[in-house]
């Protein structure tokens, strides 16, 4: 019985000194930012955006020059389609961490949306400048992206090809780089080039629906046909939608004419 009731003390001290570490932990994460920061990032993931902004604002409580946290909370806005809080964002994230590029290619797509090109492409050209920016190929997509809203496609192919040769995997690389050959007449190029994407990427439906329009174009009527009736119950943007069946019908109407 002794025995007993000493095991169950012992056990209540255990519990007791559990839960006081606990309450220990939990007040430690209260007032660590980087924490708050952690489980944004978890909300922004699954899209909750407002649950994202409180634990953002809640490091940035506790750390004022929490750059991440003012990177993030850009992000969010942006999302959210507020384009000038992001802005703001991003611009105190580069006061408080000039080097953090992450940030300054934010600053440029942000710019680029709101049609601010020339202050966009300063921003791009800023991080493809730096030596130590390990994923430059996300700045010279976007100047590539930038040119393309030019129409200067000389230049946009040399700035998409750059992304490329920085990483040979990067599927959006070429899928952009079709879509600008595709605007040079360059169909059998362009063709190649969402080809790739494709095999990177099987299951994007926008990537299957430029390869067979490219087809279209092309007069590969067969491969066009294929590639668009396979797709067709999967298209779920209506302007998508409305250009794959006008191809189809006009691929019917060639083979009855027996084309």
């Amino acid at each position: 019985m002794k025995k007993t009731m000493m095991v169950a003390m012992a056990l209540c001290l255990s519990l007791a000194t559990c839960a006081s570490s606990q309450k220990k932990l939990q007040m430690a994460k209260d007032k660590d930012p980087q924490y708050q920061y952690s489980m944004g990032a978890v909300y922004l993931n699954n899209n909750n955006l407002d649950e994202a902004i409180r634990f953002f604002n809640k490091a940035l409580s506790l750390d004022p020059r929490h750059y991440q946290s003012l990177n993030a909370l850009g992000l969010v806005y942006s999302m959210k389609g507020d384009l000038r809080e992001a802005e703001k964002s991003f611009l105190k994230c580069l006061e408080v961490s000039p080097a953090f590029m992450e940030a300054r290619n934010n600053l440029g797509m942000i710019y680029q949306e709101m049609g601010f090109l020339d202050k966009a492409e300063e921003e791009f050209k800023k991080v493809a400048a730096d030596a130590n920016y390990a994923s430059k190929e996300l700045a010279y997509y976007n100047l590539a992206r930038l040119y393309s809203l030019r129409l200067s496609w000389e230049t946009a192919l040399f700035y998409v090809d750059k992304a490329i040769q920085t990483n040979a995997r990067y599927h959006l690389g070429y899928a952009l780089r079709g879509y600008i050959l595709e605007n040079q007449g360059k169909l059998n190029e362009a063709i190649e080039a969402y080809e790739q994407a494709v095999k990177m990427v099987p299951g994007d439906v926008s990537y299957k629906f430029s390869l067979g329009a490219a087809h279209f174009k092309n007069g590969d009527w067969r491969q066009a046909e294929e590639i668009l009736r396979d797709i067709l119950l999967l298209i779920t943007d209506p302007e998508m939608k409305e250009k794959a069946d006008s191809y189809l019908k006009t691929i019917k109407e060639k083979e009855k004419e027996g084309l």
